[in-house]
């Protein structure tokens, strides 16, 4: 049988109550929120051809932009409105009748268009419509081509969040 001191468990105990208040602490630190919608997305230029690879598109955009969400200060709410999707590559048939994303470099660059509009207390502090685009798409090593779908889009919604949305002090 092992005796535990009296010091011993009250240290224990303090350090206990410490690292529970810092977890409630830290889960209790509410970030901002994203809104996502897709306006008219049957017209977009390039999300996918068939509908289970277009919703796939959409979710994965949405989840990626929703993801942001910490980023922003408490109280904070950005809605994003997608107007236009046209993804990185080009589909080409195959041999086999299959359907295939080509990259190539050239003029089939990601391109999203959007409204935003960020808003903390019923207050509106930013709002605008952009045009995002990234011509250099396969010039620049990326840490998320191999394992996230959607690479390129991803870090061009993240760059143009991160300068325009939350920009460094």
């Amino acid at each position: 049988m092992t005796l535990i001191r009296p010091a011993l468990l009250k240290r224990s105990s303090t350090a206990a109550v410490v690292l529970l208040a810092l977890a409630a602490g830290g889960t209790a630190m509410a970030a901002g929120r994203i809104e996502v919608s897709f306006v008219q997305p049957e017209r977009f230029a390039d999300i996918g051809r068939s509908s289970a690879e277009q919703q796939r598109t959409l979710d994965t955009l949405r989840e990626h932009m929703q993801s942001l969400a910490p980023q922003l200060p408490d109280g904070q709410t950005l809605r994003l409105e997608v107007l236009d999707v046209d993804l990185a590559g080009e589909i080409d048939p195959t041999r086999t009748g299959q359907e295939v994303r080509v990259l190539r470099g050239r003029a089939d660059w990601p391109r999203i268009n959007l409204r935003y509009t960020l808003t903390q207390g019923g207050r509106t502090l930013k709002s605008g419509e952009e045009r995002l685009a990234d011509m250099s798409y396969l010039d620049q090593a990326t840490r998320m081509q191999m394992a996230a779908s959607l690479p390129y889009e991803q870090r061009l919604i993240g760059r143009w969040f991160a300068n325009r949305i939350v920009p460094a002090p």
